[in-house]
């Protein structure tokens, strides 16, 4: 490999990079501190903890959750990727951010009875939320939340779908951080309750050596197969991803040691990086556990996270079942091997192993879906875990893997806070100017009600949105304004509509020209950005079009009535099988296709798989006589040949 572990890490947003040393340096010392006292006010907030008989107030806890992983982010997160001192003047904003956050929680009482505000604290808050979305999203990031933050002044100078009630500077203040348009609302209820449970619950998975354990259980299970590394790759970057929620902490988790080994197989470094990029993407919405983005789905649309989960089932298991495709046609075409069975893991060994992450995973799905524990349940699992990591000796919770686990539980609340704290003015200047009912009913006018073009518009703005900044801040602005139009226009399933948005907000993270989950695999991988993002997105191909599926079929999503799945999934299934066919020129069970046949055969697919009678009987029929020609081609040639 020709790159190094500072260069991949230059190339991560800086959300992922943290200055935090050595286990014991001050810096790290205090950010424990501070991290677990923010986790336990939590915990006690949401199961409801008591103090002189007394319940914690929605915004005093809510201000001591900001002030508290504010000056961690402040500790933890550079100004700059290459900034490795904590210098003074991030202390001092640590300490104002911790100061001012508990002055506004003693006042929460005043906040919500009088409507209290301090503007001039305020205005100091708002700013230091600012520098942490440049800090946590970069400069793209920043700009989307001060544009839009600040738009309230002049939105009644603005002309059309774009104008809205104006305020004055104090009013707009007011509003972003001290009501629940704002700070109190909806952003900081995602990541200080909906999500604080299941990132404490993936922080102490990854601390007791869960990312380790899938990806042997991957290897014993998949790599003797041709391609094995790879698929190796697709499946533990899945789960690890899925236990994460984010894209990047899998690409450097995991991509640092399936990259190599597909290199090794054979899989050029531009392929090696485009498969990881890709399964570490799918990963942030593959159940069981899923990212942010799947908790600030069910409080948007109003469902429970077990909802969200099933919906996302079908959707996830066609996009890996794509991707596998590919790789595995890849390692047909060029005659790849597996790797030798002595040289994988045992699994039998794996399980004895790590029998305990399967089980509380497990446990953690029945808890969510049987029980409807909800916000409780990730906390159980995590109390579960801690017990069973006792019963091996090199998982056992000793004082220091309990403060390391502390340290990694705060780098992926901090982490997911730095992001969506501040999409809080973003939220309060569409609410409060009114203009998401005027952009919706812009949108359907644009379209003239014809819900293709809705669509197509919808999906621009969606890939706009997600190259601008992060998946999560385009899917919560187009949650309020998007979603409305499309489901007015063509009267589709809501949570159908919602998927819709999410999964083309996430495909930028592949797409060139940003394609940061690309450029990262690549350059871990040796190989060039732009290369590694356009194999990415031919790998990543299923992504671009099952959206479409689902959203005219929701019984893709599990909605709706379930019988068109008969022969709805058996179709998509098929039509998936020819479409990679067609992308990488080697057909499943048949052989090798031959160039002129590959486009056909992907356009064929496409139009079986698409839920339509017309399209699926048209495309059926011209698949058969495409896959006939493929089959006598290889007939005629004998043994297909391998090809570089």
């Amino acid at each position: 490999m020709n790159n190094t572990p500072s260069k991949a890490q230059d190339t991560m947003p800086q959300s992922e990079v943290t200055r935090l040393g050595g286990l014991f340096s001050w810096q790290s010392i205090i950010f424990v501190i501070l991290c677990v006292t923010g986790v336990t006010v939590g915990a006690a907030y949401i199961f409801g903890a008591t103090w002189d008989n007394q319940p914690l107030l929605e915004g005093q806890y809510y201000w001591i959750f900001i002030g508290c992983f504010t000056a961690a982010a402040y500790i933890a997160l550079p100004a700059t990727p290459r900034h490795k001192k904590v210098p003074i003047y991030d202390i001092v904003a640590a300490i104002i951010a911790l100061t001012v956050s508990f002055y506004f929680s003693a006042h929460a009482w005043e906040m919500v009875q009088t409507g209290w505000t301090h503007h001039i604290l305020g205005t100091v808050i708002a700013l230091l939320m600012l520098e942490l979305a440049r800090r946590s999203g970069g400069f793209p990031f920043l700009l989307v939340v001060l544009v839009l933050g600040i738009y309230p002044l002049v939105a009644d100078m603005l002309p059309g779908l774009l104008m809205g009630i104006p305020y004055e500077f104090d009013r707009m203040m007011a509003a972003h951080v001290f009501r629940a348009e704002g700070m109190m609302g909806i952003t900081t209820k995602i990541v200080a309750e909906i999500t604080l449970g299941f990132l404490v619950f993936a922080g102490v998975l990854l601390a007791t050596g869960a990312g380790q354990f899938f990806i042997d259980l991957a290897n014993a299970g998949f790599g003797r197969y041709r391609g094995g590394p790879a698929k190796v790759s697709v499946v533990a970057s899945a789960f690890f991803g899925s236990l994460s929620g984010s894209v990047f902490s899998n690409i450097a988790g995991t991509g640092s040691i399936t990259i190599p080994a597909m290199k090794k197989a054979g899989y050029p470094p531009h392929y090696a990086g485009a498969i990881e990029a890709c399964a570490s993407m799918g990963g942030v919405v593959m159940p069981p556990v899923m990212g942010a983005i799947a908790f600030v789905m069910a409080i948007t649309i109003g469902v429970d996270y077990a909802t969200i989960l099933i919906a996302a089932i079908i959707p996830s298991l066609l996009f890996y079942f794509g991707l596998l495709l590919q790789v595995d046609a890849y390692a047909a075409r060029t005659g790849m091997k597996g790797v030798p069975q002595s040289q994988l893991p045992s699994a039998r060994r794996v399980l004895k192993r790590g029998w305990p992450y399967l089980l509380v995973m497990i446990f953690l799905v029945w808890g969510l879906l049987y029980m409807r524990w909800e916000y409780y349940a990730p906390w159980y699992a995590s109390l579960l875990m801690i017990a069973l990591s006792f019963l091996q000796r090199d998982t056992w919770m000793t004082p220091k893997k309990t403060y390391e686990t502390a340290r990694q539980i705060g780098v992926l609340v901090t982490q997911t806070a730095a992001i969506i704290l501040p999409i809080a003015f973003v939220v309060s200047a569409l609410t409060i100017t009114g203009v998401t009912g005027s952009l919706t009913s812009g949108l359907v006018g644009m379209g003239g009600g014809n819900i293709y073009l809705v669509l197509l518009f919808g999906i621009l703005a969606c890939f706009i949105m997600g190259m601008a900044g992060l998946a999560i801040v385009a899917y919560i602005f187009l949650a309020v304004t998007l979603a409305p139009a499309i489901i007015e226009v063509g009267g589709l399933n809501k949570i159908a509509v919602h998927f819709f948005i999410v999964y083309y907000a996430m495909v930028s993270a592949i797409t060139p020209p940003v394609g940061a989950a690309a450029f990262l695999a690549g350059t871990i991988a040796g190989a060039k950005p732009m290369q590694t993002s356009f194999m990415a997105m031919r790998l990543g191909v299923v992504i671009y079009f099952v959206p479409l599926f689902f959203l005219f079929q929701p019984s893709l999503v599990l909605q709706g009535d379930l019988m068109p799945l008969t022969y709805l999934l058996p179709s998509i299934v098929a039509g998936i099988m020819l479409i990679c066919a067609g992308f990488e020129g080697w057909l499943l069970g048949v052989g090798r296709v031959r160039t002129l046949l590959r486009l056909p055969l992907a356009a064929a697919g496409f139009a079986f798989s698409f839920p339509g009678l017309m399209t699926s009987v048209l495309g059926g029929i011209i698949s058969v006589v495409l896959v006939a020609m493929v089959w006598l081609d290889n007939r005629g040639q004998g043994a297909p040949i391998a090809v570089k």
